[in-house]
């Protein structure tokens, strides 16, 4: 009985999750008429409610304890406190934003349920505190509208808070990423991509001539060579493509694209003649199953996982997604592909792929500079993290280390995500009412 229950279930969350995904589309038309768009958007909201309540009641099915079910109740109140907020207090928010928020990190609630009930539980009370502090962000960026004149500020603080990683930080996996206060891990660089985006939307929107394009790049440049001397390639390939992004859209010119790109090209050639674990991690993308038993072994399980799983997944606990090295963090993808299924996966993909479009969307239309860029850099930012993230699970590229926002575990990740769709909201509203 229980095979049959977890056989039909992945089955019926595949169609589920199909529906919703196509629903993120749908709602992108502008042509639907605000009635309509509604009724798609309540439906989604049940899905996510559906989706959520079949993966748990799998669980309940294999695991039989007490703890699946208080977990249920707590996240699902957790989604319904999210959803009742931006209801009540911010009306005129993006609904389908706020709906692929709420999906995301149903996902990754669940699958970090399934694979360590100790850090599911960690990643809810991160989240719970998410909510609460980021409730304000859409008011700030609503009604501040000082937030263009402190880009020296942002500077200021971003690579004090870089810098103090370089110098203090703990060594995880070859670099220096975080730092302890109060015995709480912090990843600082998670925060600092949303300062280093409002620092370059102030400073690009205030002028594209060449002295100031030079200072941004200056100011731009110390921020990746802090991360780079840190080891933390990952981030340092972020922050280098949204300024490249940032700086086209904002200048239009190919000579600044072109110029970036060859800069970057060089410099990763010196990452890897400089670093031995750039070297390792591209030898894993290269052939992993040459060096399958030292640098080559993770990204082995993941791609076993993910053949394993095939189209329609093995089923909740039916897998081994353990087998992979920090499966909850940078290989949570593989979990996902091999449990859930292939189509579970993109899916999930194009929820992630429905959000870039809506920042897009919400760039596009706003008529400020300032949040223009912004918007654009924060969409930048989100794409590219997924990308990087699914590209290394994948052996798509090499591994980079960082996390699927929202999906992944780990508190700085998560709360910098929450932020970063909270501004966006702000920016949602801004353009409404411009509108």
């Amino acid at each position: 009985m229980e095979n049959l229950i977890v056989e039909l279930s992945k089955y019926l969350m595949i169609l589920l999750f199909a529906c919703y995904t196509f629903m993120c589309f749908y709602a992108l038309n502008g042509k639907k008429s605000g009635r309509r768009q509604k009724r798609i958007l309540k439906k989604q909201t049940k899905l996510i409610f559906l989706i959520h309540l079949n993966a748990f009641a799998v669980m309940f099915a294999v695991k039989k304890t007490q703890d699946v079910l208080i977990a249920y109740v707590m996240q699902a109140a957790l989604l319904c406190c999210i959803l009742v907020i931006y209801k009540y207090i911010y009306k005129r928010a993006s609904w389908l934003v706020v709906n692929n928020m709420c999906m995301l990190l149903a996902i990754g609630l669940m699958i970090l349920f399934r694979l360590n009930q100790e850090k599911a539980l960690r990643q809810y009370e991160i989240a719970v505190a998410a909510v609460v502090i980021t409730l304000i962000v859409p008011f700030v960026i609503h009604k501040l509208h000082f937030l263009y004149r402190l880009a020296w500020l942002y500077a200021v603080a971003g690579i004090a808070l870089l810098a103090a990683v370089a110098v203090l930080g703990s060594v995880s996996y070859g670099a220096k990423l975080s730092f302890r206060v109060a015995g709480i891990a912090i990843q600082p660089s998670e925060f600092v991509k949303i300062l280093f985006v409002f620092f370059t939307a102030s400073m690009l929107a205030k002028s594209t001539e060449f002295a100031q394009v030079a200072k941004a790049t200056a100011v731009a440049a110390l921020h990746v060579i802090i991360l780079v001397v840190s080891k933390d390639l990952g981030a340092a390939l972020i922050f280098f493509i949204t300024y490249l992004v940032m700086l086209y859209v904002a200048t239009r010119s190919p000579f600044y694209f072109v110029s970036g790109f060859l800069s970057g090209s060089v410099a990763s050639v010196a990452a890897y003649k400089l670093f031995r674990h750039v070297r390792v991690r591209v030898s894993a993308w290269k052939d992993p199953l040459s060096v399958i038993d030292n640098e080559g072994y993770q990204v082995c399980q993941s791609l076993f996982a993910i053949g394993t799983g095939g189209w329609f997944g093995m089923g909740l606990y039916q897998g081994m997604p353990n087998k992979i090295p920090i499966v909850e963090e940078d290989f949570i993808f593989a979990a996902v592909s091999e449990e859930l299924g292939g189509i579970f996966a993109v899916c999930l993909i194009m929820v992630c792929a429905s959000c870039y479009l809506m920042f897009l969307n919400i760039a596009m239309q706003i008529q400020d500079v300032f949040y223009k860029l912004i918007a654009l850099g924060l969409g930048t930012v989100y794409g590219f993290q997924v990308v990087l993230t699914v590209g290394g699970v994948t052996k798509f590229i090499p591994s980079t280390g960082v996390t699927l926002p929202l999906v992944s575990y780990g508190g700085s990740s998560l709360l910098s995500t929450f932020i970063l769709f909270a501004v966006i909201q702000g920016l949602y509203i801004l353009r409404e009412e411009e509108s």
